[in-house]
């Protein structure tokens, strides 16, 4: 499933490819929305909330989409849609379209209705308004489950929005802590949390996640995707397992000496 910077990135292509003119195309290829139509209404705004696209036109409407595993937006100049089944969704104006691809979810909603869908969710680490109130709020919905695994509870976007498995395995490594660590065990939650932010903040203008400072392919995460090879920082063996978390069983990855287990 995409990071939250990666979400981040697409609301932006969509926006800049989108917004301020009006829509000649809509194309809703699910069932429950087959004969929806949002043409001739301008689009306002396109913005991520955590893993969540929120595509704002007039009218008082937002077209809510979530890439889940699979899905993707591809923007490209106005013209013929290529026949593909995974197609689910068609927005264009005169200029460009946006032509949506084994989009997990779909779905049209009023625009003052938006929190039914994305109300749930905690801080959104690449919000615009990102403060030290968020980073507190975040660690306060982390610790009112004191006992659950710390990797499990990342992954949990009601605790805050935007951390994927990626981000969970390199924030978890930089921060010395054992994926299996009770919540209430780890030192200075606020302080994970900031890390988090800045992590997904550093990576939102490009592709790919660095979490190691180096662009060279092959060099860009301490532990994700590693397991078997050296630790780069103590040259221990770096593990994987599977881990609980909301979505079901997901791999993590670790260094058993940087990140020494906590009773397990």
């Amino acid at each position: 499933m995409p990071e939250g910077d990666v979400v981040w990135l697409t609301a932006r292509r969509l926006r800049e490819a989108l917004a301020g003119r009006p829509l000649t195309r809509s194309d809703f290829r699910v069932p429950r929305l087959a004969t929806a139509d949002l043409r001739g209404r301008t689009v306002l705004d396109a913005v991520s909330r955590g893993k969540h696209l929120l595509v704002r036109v007039e009218g008082g409407l937002t077209v809510h989409t979530h890439l889940m595993m699979e899905g993707r937006w591809q923007i490209r100049r106005a013209g013929p849609v290529p026949r593909d089944h995974r197609v689910r969704l068609v927005l264009a104006n005169a200029e460009r379209q946006a032509v949506g691809y084994s989009l997990g979810l779909v779905e049209l909603l009023r625009t003052a209705e938006e929190d039914a869908a994305v109300g749930h969710l905690g801080p959104d680490l690449l919000d615009a308004a990102w403060d030290a109130g968020m980073v507190a709020e975040a660690a306060a919905r982390l610790g009112e489950r004191p006992e659950r695994a710390i990797g499990e509870a990342l992954l949990d976007q009601t605790r805050l929005a935007g951390i994927g498995n990626v981000y969970k395995a390199e924030i978890l490594f930089l921060r010395g802590v054992d994926p299996w660590t009770p919540v209430q065990d780890v030192p200075d939650l606020p302080a994970l949390v900031e890390l988090a932010h800045r992590l997904l903040d550093a990576n939102k203008e490009r592709h790919g996640h660095i979490t190691t400072g180096d662009l060279a392919r092959g060099r860009e995460h301490w532990v994700y995707g590693r397991a078997g090879r050296p630790c780069r920082r103590c040259g221990t063996r770096v593990e994987r397992a599977g881990q609980t978390s909301r979505g079901g069983e997901r791999v993590t990855f670790w260094c058993p000496r940087c990140q020494p287990a906590a009773g397990r």
